[in-house]
C-alpha cells in the first residue's frame, strides 16, 4: 500500500501553490471593479448577533477593506457597529441597502438567522456583489437549487460559507489523506455533534411565550423576512431562534458544515445522496425540531475509492458517538463530542472540530499530521481568503457556495427528514421530490415566501 501522499497532487486540489501570489482582478458584465491596490467595499447584514460581530471584525481586519454599510433589525445592535464604523451607511431592512446604498459596497457579509440566507444572499448575487454566508447555506430544499442556479449564472463572484474550522490544518490534512487512498476503499461515516445543549442559543424546552409586542429596539416585521406574518413571542429573536423550525435548523444544522465539509471535500463523487431516515421521537409540538437524531443519509457511488455501491453518512446530534469496537478502534473516548470519522478498508481516520487528527491501522495509532508525505499547511485565514479572492488574488478557498451546496444538501435532509421519523425517504434532488413520499414531498422542501420577501430569480 502506498502510504506517500503525491505532493504535486496536493498542491493542485488544495490550491495551496497560489497562496500570496496575486493575479490581475477581472470584470465581468456589472460586478464590481476592484482591484488588488484598491479596497473592498463591504457591507455587513447582521451585524451583531450570535456570530455577527466576528464575522464583520475578522473580515475588517483586512487592511484591504472598508466596511461601507451596516444593515440589522435590530437598533440597538446597529448602534453599537455604527459606532466602529462612523462613516458607514446604516439602515434596518436588506433590500433597501440594495436598492439605495447598491454602488456603494461590492461585497456583502451575511451573519442573520438560517431563514433569512437565501432571501438576502440571492438579493446580493443578483445585484453582482460577492458573498460571505453563514451555515447553513440555506434553509429549504428548493433553496439549494435556487443557489446553484445563481452561481452558475454569475461565476465571477467570489462566495464563501462561514465553516471556518476548515482553516486548521489538521482538517486540510484530513482531506488530503482520505484524497490519497492511503486508508483503501472507503466504507462509511459516522458524524456527531453535542448541540443543542446550550440555552443561550436553544430553547432546550420547548415553551411558547403568549404573543407581546417586541422589543422597541427589534424590527420584528422585517426579522421574520420571508416566513408567515407570525406575532412576536419572547424566546425567538435575538438568538433563540436554532430551535423554531421555521427559522432555524437545530443543532443538526447549526453544526453540519463544521463537521461534515471534510467529508465532502475528500470524496468529490459524493454529490447528491439517494435516501435519507431520521430517527427520532416525533415532534409534540410542530413549532419546533426535535432531537435527539440519528439520522442516516446514503449516496449511490461508482468509484474504486469505495468499498461497495452505496456510501452511508452516519450523521446524529446530542452527542451520540458510534461504538469505538463496532468500527475496529481500541477502548477508549473519541477526543471531542464534535466528531468527524470515516471508515475505510485499511483503517478509519478521525477528527475534531479543532482539526485534532488520528489514523488507526491494525489496532496502531498514528497522529494525522505525522502521517508520511504530507506537506506543511501555511496559515490561513478564513475570512481574509475570501476578501483575497474577492480582490482578484488567488488563494485557496474553503468553502465556496459550490461545496457548501453539497454540505448542506446533506444537512439539510437530515433535519427535514425528522418529520417524518423512522422512514426512509428516497431524495430526487433533479425534481426536488421524495419519490416514495407525497407528503413529505409537499411538507418538507419548499415554503411560501411572505409578499416581498421572496428569494429573486437569478440569471
Amino acid at each position: 500500500m502506498n502510504t506517500l501522499i503525491d505532493r504535486r497532487r496536493f498542491l493542485w486540489t488544495t490550491g495551496v501553490a497560489g497562496i500570496g501570489l496575486a493575479s490581475p482582478a477581472l470584470s465581468f458584465g456589472q460586478a464590481p471593479a476592484v482591484s488588488p491596490s484598491s479596497k473592498l467595499r463591504v457591507l455587513s447584514i447582521g451585524v451583531v448577533g450570535t456570530i455577527g460581530r466576528e464575522d464583520r471584525h475578522q473580515v475588517a481586519s483586512h487592511p484591504s477593506v472598508e466596511i461601507a454599510g451596516l444593515c440589522d433589525v435590530d437598533s440597538a445592535s446597529l448602534a453599537k457597529a455604527a459606532a466602529e464604523h462612523p462613516g458607514a451607511f446604516t439602515c434596518a431592512d436588506y433590500r433597501e441597502a440594495f436598492s439605495k446604498h447598491g454602488d456603494k459596497f461590492d461585497a456583502v457579509i451575511v451573519s442573520t438567522p438560517d431563514h433569512s440566507h437565501a432571501p438576502i444572499m440571492l438579493t446580493a448575487l443578483a445585484n453582482q456583489k460577492h458573498v460571505y454566508g453563514q451555515k447553513p447555506l440555506v434553509h429549504q430544499l428548493e433553496e439549494l437549487v435556487m443557489m446553484e442556479k445563481a452561481i452558475a449564472a454569475r461565476p465571477h463572484l467570489v462566495t464563501q460559507v462561514g465553516n471556518q474550522r476548515m482553516a486548521f490544518p489538521g482538517r486540510r490534512a484530513a482531506v488530503e489523506i482520505l484524497r490519497s487512498g492511503v486508508l483503501g476503499k472507503a466504507v462509511e461515516a459516522h458524524v456527531w455533534v453535542n448541540s443543542p445543549n446550550d440555552r443561550t442559543y436553544f430553547n432546550l424546552d420547548r415553551t411558547v411565550a403568549e404573543p407581546t409586542p417586541p422589543p422597541s429596539n427589534l424590527n420584528w416585521d422585517l426579522w421574520k423576512c420571508a416566513t408567515a406574518d407570525t406575532p412576536y413571542r419572547k424566546g425567538i429573536a435575538p438568538v433563540i431562534w436554532r430551535s423554531w423550525w421555521d427559522y432555524g435548523s437545530n443543532g443538526l444544522g447549526d453544526w453540519g458544515l463544521h463537521v461534515l465539509d471534510v467529508i465532502f471535500y475528500g470524496y468529490d463523487e459524493l454529490l447528491t445522496p439517494f435516501a435519507v431516515q431520521t430517527n427520532c421521537a416525533k415532534t409534540e409540538n410542530p413549532l419546533f425540531h426535535t432531537h435527539p437524531c440519528n439520522s442516516t443519509i446514503t449516496y449511490a457511488v461508482n468509484s474504486d475509492k469505495f468499498a461497495r455501491k452505496v456510501f452511508p453518512i452516519y450523521y446524529s446530534d446530542s452527542a451520540q458517538p458510534v461504538s469505538r469496537a463496532a468500527i475496529g478502534l481500541p477502548p477508549g473516548n473519541f477526543a471531542s463530542n464534535n466528531m468527524t470519522v470515516v471508515v475505510c478498508e485499511n483503517g478509519t481516520l478521525t477528527l475534531t472540530e479543532g482539526g485534532f487528527i488520528e489514523v488507526w491501522r491494525e489496532g496502531k495509532l498514528t497522529k494525522g499530521l505525522d502521517m508520511p508525505g504530507l506537506p506543511d499547511f501555511p496559515g490561513l485565514n478564513h475570512w481574509h481568503a475570501w476578501v483575497d479572492n474577492c480582490l482578484g488574488i488567488k488563494t485557496e478557498l474553503r468553502s465556496p457556495f459550490k461545496d457548501a451546496i453539497r454540505m448542506t444538501e446533506a444537512t439539510l435532509l437530515a433535519v427535514k427528514a425528522s418529520r417524518f421519523p423512522n422512514r426512509e425517504l428516497l431524495w430526487d434532488k433533479s425534481t426536488l421530490s421524495f419519490t416514495n413520499h407525497i407528503e413529505a414531498s409537499k411538507t418538507i422542501v419548499r415554503r411560501e415566501y411572505r409578499e416581498g420577501f421572496a428569494p429573486p430569480v437569478v440569471s
